[in-house]
């Protein structure tokens, strides 16, 4: 999700659920380590938490120091990724790459966790290449928990590094939630989360049935109302938008602020060209903020101007 759950991203869904924990766009060592402002790469709004950093890197030492940083900085969270199919991270050892090497990841597990006292969990796939999906990934998850780690995410399909673009690794090969429902099984003292391709609150709850928890990237992104049910179908609690236009006015103070900072109109508001997905006038909405929003002097007038065309009342769930 880099480039898409950025801390303007993050905003507008701390309207929308209060419970769910939030993942950071992964951020590499190199990034946070060499990287200025570092406020670029670690900043975030206090209405944020629950929230977890995710760190590229395979360098145990530098992701031991990332790690401290992000506890320093209230971060609730560090999660490693080892499940992004990039070519420009496998360059670097980031990323789906490190399932082929589990002791590594085992040795930087254990190094974050002397380092810091906050959970240190890991994401990863299911497999990679042309490893065994069920020999090599126990074995990886035997070996990582070994050294400590007792959480994992794990995206229900095999990335393919070489011969497929990160893109094409979205689709191809099929998802597998069997066999992850298969490790929670062999493994019931793990808590296993669950990742790919999961769209609706209703599969959210049938995952639930066999794993330890559910996460949602793309669909939330593209379609954010889908987060303003959780708080009231997962965790039996009332949420804090009853409208999509109560998120958007709850959304208005911050992109004030953002906008008194110094950001662009488009910037903030790219995130949630997808509120009023099956509104009417919801494609005028998204049309406004296309063509206008990046104009100089943009600001909350525009996006006033956006909210006015749309009919909520007819929206369609």
């Amino acid at each position: 999700m880099m480039d898409w759950t950025t801390k303007d991203y993050r905003a507008l869904a701390r309207t929308l659920t209060k419970r769910a924990l939030l993942y950071t766009e992964m951020v590499t060592t190199g990034a946070i380590l060499y990287g200025t402002p570092r406020e670029r790469f670690l900043g975030y709004s206090e209405v944020e938490h629950p929230l977890a950093l995710q760190l590229g890197g395979s360098d145990a030492g530098e992701l031991a120091e990332c790690a401290a940083i992000a506890e320093a900085w209230g971060y609730d969270e560090v999660n490693l990724n080892v499940g992004c199919p990039s070519d420009r991270v496998q360059n670097n050892l980031i990323g789906a790459c490190l399932m082929g090497y589990p002791e590594k990841v085992a040795e930087a597990v254990r190094a974050m966790q002397a380092a810091v006292s906050i959970p240190v969990t890991v994401k990863c796939r299911i497999g990679i290449d042309d490893q065994d999906e069920d020999a090599d990934l126990e074995r990886f998850i035997a070996i990582v928990a070994d050294a400590g780690c007792e959480v994992f995410t794990v995206h229900a399909r095999k990335a393919w590094l070489q011969g497929l673009s990160p893109k094409q690794n979205r689709d191809v090969p099929p998802l597998n939630y069997p066999r992850v429902h298969r490790l929670k099984q062999s493994r019931p003292d793990l808590h296993i989360g669950i990742n790919g391709g999961i769209k609706t609150l209703l599969e959210c709850k049938e995952q639930l049935n066999h794993v330890d928890s559910v996460m949602v990237g793309r669909e939330a992104y593209q379609n954010p109302w889908l987060l303003a049910g959780v708080d009231e179908q997962l965790f039996g609690e009332q949420g804090p938008a009853a409208s999509r236009m109560d998120a958007a006015m709850a959304f208005r103070p911050y992109i004030q602020q953002r906008l008194d900072e110094g950001a662009k109109l488009n910037h903030i508001t790219r995130h949630l060209l997808g509120l009023f997905q099956g509104c009417p006038g919801g494609r005028r909405f998204r049309r406004h903020l296309s063509e206008h929003a990046h104009k100089e002097g943009a600001g909350l007038r525009l996006f006033d101007d956006a909210l006015s065309l749309v009919n909520e009342p007819e929206c369609v769930a």
